[in-house]
């Protein structure tokens, strides 16, 4: 599979460097961006995803957070893809959270995303392939999975979903019972048709009371943020969790809002923590 640079930065004795590829999946170019740390030549290094949230790309990730110093430092290669498939042929709408910038890492089976919205596999499947063709330092035998708001959702849903793939997984203030609020009622409807089972298959509250893993799943959200009570909803996730055994590190951070300020306090330690699952 052929894959084009786009761009390339040093940084923290790394490089950060952007990529496109035709995804046969997704029917239209992807870009995606990699951190690559020095450890990464001579040795094989840990992979961890990062997925974002609504109206994002690669990104929003790699320039706001600071995550290449953290990444530099536990020797972890980090991958960013964008948030939906993209291009004119691609369906979208005006509204900021539906359509591209919006995949919400489903696979729709409603008109007209069906032909390009297919987040879930894109990443699960076939992406990785593409890691693991181009970048040869790439351990996929050590891989995690973290995300932000939507993209919190989707690290979530995968992890639970794929949990022997991925083997760590984080999140900042994720979308964890779309079934039940605005955001995801929203995009379910539009991606997958009328509330079904189907939706269920995207939803951490729902999988979780199936999908029990061994994995300590961490979670940071601000008590500041403005999407908390409307579509966050940290309780329903949470009982989920404690009722059914999953193994859960929920901290709420005082005064802290839904933005990459809050992001960037505690990539550190988020990064950290995939480092230890993933013994980097």
């Amino acid at each position: 599979m052929t894959l084009t640079q786009v761009s390339s930065w040093q940084s923290f004795g790394g490089t950060l460097s952007v990529h496109d590829h035709e995804s046969a999946l997704q029917n239209c170019t992807m870009r995606f961006a990699v951190y690559t740390p020095p450890q990464a030549d001579p040795e094989k290094v840990p992979v961890l995803w990062y997925l974002s949230g609504l109206t994002c790309s690669w990104a929003n990730v790699m320039e706001k957070s600071g995550l290449q110093r953290a990444a530099s430092q536990h020797g972890i290669m980090i991958i960013a893809p964008d948030t939906s498939p993209r291009g004119e042929d691609v369906a979208d709408d005006d509204a900021y959270d539906l359509g591209q910038g919006a995949g919400f890492y489903l696979t729709a089976t409603q008109e007209p995303w069906a032909k390009h919205y297919k987040m879930d596999q894109y990443i699960a499947d076939e992406l990785p392939k593409v890691i693991a063709e181009h970048f040869p330092a790439a351990d996929m035998s050590r891989q995690g999975i973290f995300g932000h708001s939507m993209g919190g959702h989707g690290a979530i849903t995968l992890h639970l979903k794929h949990p022997d793939m991925y083997k760590s997984c984080s999140a900042f203030s994720p979308i964890t019972s779309p079934c039940q609020v605005p955001w995801g009622q929203k995009a379910f409807t539009a991606y997958l048709g009328d509330a079904s089972v189907a939706w269920e298959q995207y939803d951490a509250t729902e999988l979780v009371k199936e999908r029990q893993t061994k994995a300590t799943i961490l979670v940071d959200t601000g008590t500041a943020d403005t999407f908390l009570e409307r579509e966050l909803k940290p309780e329903i996730f949470t009982e989920a969790c404690r009722k059914h055994g999953q193994r859960l590190d929920y901290n709420m951070r005082d005064g802290y809002g839904h933005d990459y300020y809050f992001i960037a306090s505690y990539m550190d330690e988020h990064i950290a923590h995939h480092a230890r699952a993933l013994e980097a």
